[in-house]
């Protein structure tokens, strides 16, 4: 009996051990291991498993389609079979363009132009991609440099040759068709017996042209030129043999550059001079551990999934298309020197200005002052400031001009990297002169854009171009510039000129000042396809975006309670999209509500504001529910370079920029029980979530450094000068 309870004892103490190692390691865990790059690469996430480093130009990983809607980034997790694997790829947009440079290798010489690969063996982290081709008889392993794409792959040691098929024509499309007419030249020389140079210009979503040198790590023993699979084709495809140095592995480098040939050779010898496949990786790891570990975190494997994997989305992009000598192709193709040796693209800003460039100005400030140098740097060519930016060219997607909010955002919280006279002249000019898809004249004129004139998005136009005008004039005002703050400050409340009384909606009107009859409060938009007054979305949802004015669109409704009502609307009225104009965009749906699209992430947060935050907080809690999780489909729409990310990040910590200008965020409810922040002064931000689980999903009360918040808002200097930020969290709403 004694030897029992000895026994007992000993194993309740080996077992308090294991728990209390177990509970070590994961709270010492290294952030980027939780990265799972496999999330949202199912289904219309359009997100991708590249290796890549943080803000990087190459992103390098399988294709496994390259045609129409859910091919937009080249891969879906679903597929069975993979073309092979490019190096540059677009996260969770809605367009097609990259795909770069295709390689697939495989043993011996006969061409595979499709091949299996083993799901089982698929692996994916920060900074690493892998898989097994059995048909191909070949492991593939990759990782990258910030201009270098580092390819290794262990053959099979039956072959006594191994090959790899680079196709120069390959590349993401609107459709199978548009892959033969996308590129318009292209020039490739081999150098020596081991090394490519050359170039391709290709016009899809943007017409650009890139600079490849691509180096072996032994000698190639034959090439051959494929033939054309339709004479419209531009580029070659091309195999290159080897000799199977069984036991070892076949390495090659994937150099790139905007610039010159000569840039991306010099890229490549700057940043991956050795051979080192593991070298590389590590150093690649280490760029993201810097990133990611910012934020230490305590929740659940999955919570920690979708945190960090959200973090890692947010940094993929923007991307630096500058050389390592700092040298850029600027937006008219002029070869420029950047002064911060950095130039930024990949900038959607629609997307972004509304949660990540809020979020890099409290998580990655050192990005934020070279990002809006490029921004007025693109201004200085272009002659405005970038709308949607490609490889460094405006590609005129989406609507206003966000680079406004987002410089000025960033401004008024102290980032004084950039000319402030230079900033808010690129401003008025892109805000005042007309330019592609912005004839400001009507807009001045009659406080709108008339919908039979602007022929599509004209309501929406006028909304987010509202929002501009209001950045302009609080960068006007924080200059003094007093004649400039008055004209935008008038020119931010054109909104109202928009709102219909009698639908309680944001209602198209013509130049005659005639309002668009008859008018569907639930009909869908989109420029692209089926047109109409409002961006990929309906006048319901696009009623709401008045981030700058929400007590002015409340006196709109009359009142608090009619405003309350329409909320109250949007969330509990089911749409049927197909029945209302189908729109691939609007997805994620919670009655009218589209959490998958970009226009509704701030409206939840909007009961908050108003003083209902338990209408708030149990809406956050059922999106995180219902359109996260940690699997392939887990993302209930397009990525839009890391804006669903964004908005993830910051309510799992509680508060979100509902208006993305000037440092106010309204508080929600914090979705992870710890989270600390180490701030770019040193300091340390503490987000906790006291007793928080699936039923207490309310908040009880709230308090910053011991001392109660009464109101639902928090300033971004509060949170920047550190401390506490407590939640209590219970199970019933507070009264």
């Amino acid at each position: 009996m004694k030897k029992s309870n000895v026994f007992k004892k000993f194993l309740s103490i080996g077992l308090f051990v294991i728990l209390f190692f177990n509970q070590l390691i994961a709270s010492n865990s290294v952030a980027s291991t939780f990265v799972n790059p496999f999330i949202g690469t199912q289904g219309v996430g359009h997100t991708f498993p590249a290796a890549c480093v943080p803000f990087g130009m190459i992103q390098a990983g399988p294709d496994t389609g390259f045609a129409g809607w859910a091919y937009c980034s080249g891969y879906q997790y679903t597929d069975s079979t993979l073309l092979g694997f490019s190096q540059t790829h677009l996260n969770g947009t809605g367009c097609h363009d990259l795909g770069d440079l295709l390689a697939l290798p495989f043993a011996g010489k006969k061409l595979i132009n499709r091949t299996l690969l083993n799901k089982k063996t698929e692996k994916a982290s920060a900074g690493y991609y892998a898989v097994t081709l059995p048909d191909a008889g070949v492991q593939v392993e990759i990782t990258a440099t910030e201009h270098v794409a580092l390819h290794r792959y262990k053959f099979n040691n039956v072959a006594s040759e191994v090959s790899v098929l680079i196709d120069f024509q390959h590349g993401m499309s609107w459709n199978a068709d548009f892959l033969f007419v996308k590129n318009i030249d292209s020039h490739v020389v081999q150098l020596n017996d081991s090394t490519l140079s050359g170039w391709v210009q290709t016009n899809m979503w943007v017409n650009r042209r890139y600079y490849f040198k691509i180096q072996f790590n032994r000698s190639i023993k034959s090439s051959e030129r494929l033939p054309k699979r339709d004479f419209r084709e531009k580029s070659d495809r091309i195999i290159y043999s080897f000799a199977n140095e069984k036991g070892k592995p076949l390495l090659a480098k994937f150099a790139m550059s905007a610039v010159s040939e000569a840039g991306a050779s010099a890229n490549l010898k700057a940043e991956l001079a050795h051979w080192d496949f593991g070298k590389t990786l590590k150093s690649a790891e280490a760029k993201w551990d810097n990133l990611l570990g910012r934020v230490k975190l305590k929740g659940t494997k999955k919570q920690k999934e979708l945190f960090y994997t959200s973090m890692y989305r947010m940094y993929i992009q923007p991307n630096n298309m500058a050389d390592v000598s700092g040298e850029y192709c600027d937006a008219k193709g002029n070869i420029c020197k950047s002064p911060s040796v950095k130039y930024f693209s990949t900038l959607s800003t629609w997307d972004t200005y509304r949660a990540a460039h809020p979020l890099y100005t409290l998580l990655c400030p050192e990005i934020v002052n070279p990002v809006i140098e490029s921004m007025l740097l693109h201004a200085d060519a272009q002659g405005y400031l970038p709308i949607w930016t490609l490889w460094g060219i405006e590609n005129h997607c989406m609507i206003g001009n966000h680079s406004i909010p987002i410089i000025t955002d960033a401004y008024l919280k102290g980032f004084k990297g950039f000319d402030a006279q230079k900033a808010l002249k690129a401003m008025i000019q892109s805000s005042t002169v007309n330019h592609y898809n912005c004839d400001w004249d009507d807009y001045m004129r009659l406080g709108y854009m008339p919908f039979d004139k602007v022929k599509k998005e004209s309501v929406s136009i006028t909304l987010e171009s509202a929002f501009d005008d209001y950045a302009v004039a609080l960068m006007a005002l924080k200059m003094n510039d007093t004649k400039t703050y008055e004209q935008f400050s008038k020119r931010a409340l054109n909104y109202r000129n928009l709102f219909d009384t009698t639908t309680f909606s944001m209602r198209g009107k013509d130049s005659f000042g005639n309002w668009r009859s008859p008018f569907d409060a639930l009909s869908l938009s989109h420029a692209s396809s089926i047109g109409g007054d409002y961006t990929e979305a309906n006048a319901f949802q696009y009623s709401f975006s008045v981030q700058h004015d929400i007590d002015g669109l409340v006196k709109l409704h009359g009142n608090k309670a009619n405003f309350i009502k329409q909320l109250d609307r949007l969330f509990e009225q089911q749409l049927v999209v197909a029945q209302h104009g189908f729109v691939s965009d609007v997805s994620g749906l919670i009655g009218n509500y589209a959490h998958g699209n970009e226009p509704s992430h701030h409206i939840a947060y909007l009961y908050s504001y108003l003083g209902f935050p338990h209408k708030t907080e149990a809406l956050i809690r059922k999106i995180f529910d219902t359109q996260y999780n940690n699997r392939p489909d887990g993302l209930c729409g397009n990525d839009d370079c890391g804006q669903m990310s964004a908005w993830y990040v910051f309510s799992a910590l509680g508060f979100y920029p509902v208006n993305p200008c000037g440092g106010d965020y309204v508080l929600g409810a914090p979705q992870i029980p710890y989270a600390k922040i180490k701030l770019p002064n040193g300091k340390n931000l503490i987000v906790e979530a006291k007793d928080i689980s699936d039923s207490n999903k309310y908040v009880k009360e709230i308090t910053f450094n011991g001392k109660v918040i009464t109101s639902q808002k928090i300033t971004h200097q509060m949170l920047l000068d550190g401390g506490k930020l407590s939640f209590q969290m219970a199970s019933v709403e507070k009264k």
